[in-house]
């Protein structure tokens, strides 16, 4: 980085090292590291807050590691560890401000997350083209699977091959026919050799480049690995949709912690409005098969709806038996008029296990169309539990995952209220389901239910508040610094004073940014209350109706 930008950014740095030394302050389970002796200037910056380490626990098997910064040419060089959640959501697993590219410092980078994440390596990592980061993973994540961004590959593609662009509009249609439609290797190598050759750019260095790291990213080379895509037809060029419309070309260093906070309040909202609809509205169902109904039981709404659509095609794709020894018989599947798209299953039926020749439940953890065409020549009703992925269910954020890493939250955090407020309110919306399926049940949660409220009220008065516990907690660290402190006031200058202000500036805000997350968590459970309370109000009144007649 040149030095005049280090001392553009450097006031702003600062601005973000007080803030992350603020965040660990209030909780412990906050993480930052700065590479290179704390001199933020010659390295990098990383930082994860409690809630991005519990979200890995969760939906960390496929990362995306988004610099767009570099092709946006953003003020700040700011990065991202993304990944997708239960509803197909962009989801934060970590931040970093880059400052040196290099090998030395992503190699640094990859680790220090790893180490923020407990070392849990993910099936797979996407990042931008690039060397340096390839290099990086093989150094850090040697069992993790790379690809680079395709629609990346696209854009470079277009600058590149302006020329050919220009005088061939047929060009780029064609180009992502060949990387997006083939469906085997053979059939991707041949369709390749054509387009250069109808083309004329069998020269083309670029073409030739990335034709040489076609394994890292055309899709029939890395399919038989979790990316956990939902579609090929995205085309939005952006590796992952996190902080768009939050991080820009515009942003500044001084800034930027404004826009991280709101991007993850908005996705933190959007999450809750999604976990309510998933909860409380019923799919329309299409087909009268009791697999559909169990999928839209499991699944959250947007998942379901993918494996809906495939369940639907296996109506137009019947599956011919074409093999069989012993346990496993081999079906040939294609849709009507389209012979020459078939794909082969081999299903086992003593294990309930099938495997495609398109790897889609490999990729996506969507099983795909041909297997289930499979499934219902074999009169298989439901899904096998092993076609089910618990990260694309609506109870993805409950169970072993969460009570593992319960004990590494502190009480304190303010992160650790939101999960714990999400795991409860899973908790209450699957007990007023149960309670309310007959009147004794009823009666019985009741009772059961303004017992423990008794018990909950006792602790709460017997043991100190959450804010209290906040001060306890935090006054160990306090203590350290207050000798300190009580020499320094007295001389302090006016810029100190003008920094303390801004300090205590930015704290109000981000406190007011935290009271309404809170809020539209308070909001959402209102609306979940009333929601089951007009349902159990008709619950009841039809029982009592039933028990009149």
């Amino acid at each position: 980085m040149s030095a005049t930008r280090q001392r553009t950014l450097g006031g702003g740095v600062q601005h973000v090292l007080d803030y992350l030394r603020r965040m660990q302050a209030e909780n412990s389970s906050f993480f930052y590291a700065i590479q290179g002796d704390n001199d933020y200037t010659g390295g990098s910056i990383f930082w994860a807050n409690a809630t991005s380490r519990m979200n890995y626990t969760y939906f960390g098997d496929a990362v995306i590691f988004d610099t767009t910064y570099r092709k946006n040419h953003f003020r700040v060089p700011f990065a991202s560890f993304t990944g997708l959640n239960h509803h197909g959501q962009p989801v934060l697993f970590g931040c970093a401000l880059i400052f040196n590219e290099s090998e030395s410092t992503f190699a640094w980078l990859f680790r220090t997350w790893l180490r923020a994440m407990s070392d849990r390596r993910p099936v797979s990592i996407t990042t931008d083209p690039d060397s340096l980061m390839q290099i990086a993973v093989a150094q850090i994540l040697p069992e993790t699977r790379l690809c680079f961004n395709k629609w990346s590959i696209f854009r470079e593609t277009q600058e590149k091959l302006a020329h050919v662009y220009q005088q061939h509009p047929t060009f780029e249609a064609e180009f992502k026919k060949c990387i997006n439609e083939t469906e085997t290797i053979e059939e991707f190598e041949s369709s390749w050799v054509m387009l250069l050759e109808r083309y004329t750019v069998m020269d083309n260095e670029w073409l030739q480049s990335m034709y040489n790291a076609r394994q890292l990213w055309v899709p029939v080379y890395v399919r038989d690995t979790f990316f956990g895509e939902l579609s090929i037809t995205d085309e939005s060029g952006d590796l992952n949709s996190f902080f768009e419309g939050f991080v820009n070309a515009s942003t500044t260093m001084q800034t930027l912690i404004k826009h991280y906070e709101k991007a993850v309040i908005s996705w933190h909202e959007k999450e809750l409005k999604a976990d309510y609809d998933t909860a409380n509205t019923a799919p329309v169902l299409k087909t009268p098969s009791p697999m559909e109904k169990q999928a839209a039981n499991l699944y959250t709404r947007r998942i379901f709806m993918k494996f809906q659509e495939e369940l639907v095609e296996t109506l137009a794709n019947p599956a011919t038996k074409i093999d069989s020894s012993g346990t496993v018989t081999t079906y040939r599947v294609a849709k009507f008029g389209e012979d020459h798209k078939a794909h082969t299953v081999d299903f086992n039926s003593c294990e309930m296990k099938a495997n495609c020749s398109c790897q889609m439940f490999e990729n996506s953890g969507i099983i795909c169309r041909h297997i289930l065409a499979v499934f219902r020549a074999k009169n298989v009703l439901t899904l096998p539990s092993h076609y089910v992925l618990k990260r694309w269910t609506r109870n993805a954020r409950s169970g072993a995952v969460l009570e593992e890493r319960a004990s590494e939250l502190p009480n304190n955090s303010q992160e650790s209220i939101t999960v714990r407020y999400n795991s409860l309110r899973q908790e209450v919306i699957k007990y007023v389901e149960e309670g309310a399926k007959s009147i004794h049940i009823y009666n019985v949660a009741m009772d059961a239910l303004q017992e423990a409220l008794k018990k909950v009220v006792a602790t709460k008065n017997q043991r100190p508040t959450a804010t209290e516990d906040v001060a306890l907690s935090n006054g160990g660290n306090e203590e350290l610094h207050a000798a300190g402190d009580t020499q320094t006031v007295a001389s302090q200058s006016a810029d100190e004073k003008e920094k303390k202000i801004r300090e205590l500036t930015a704290e109000l805000e981000s406190t007011n940014q935290r009271c309404e997350a809170y809020r539209a968590n308070l909001l959402a459970v209102l609306r979940d209350m009333e929601e089951q309370k007009l349902k159990l109000s008709v619950k009841v009144q039809n029982a009592r109706l039933s028990l009149k007649e």
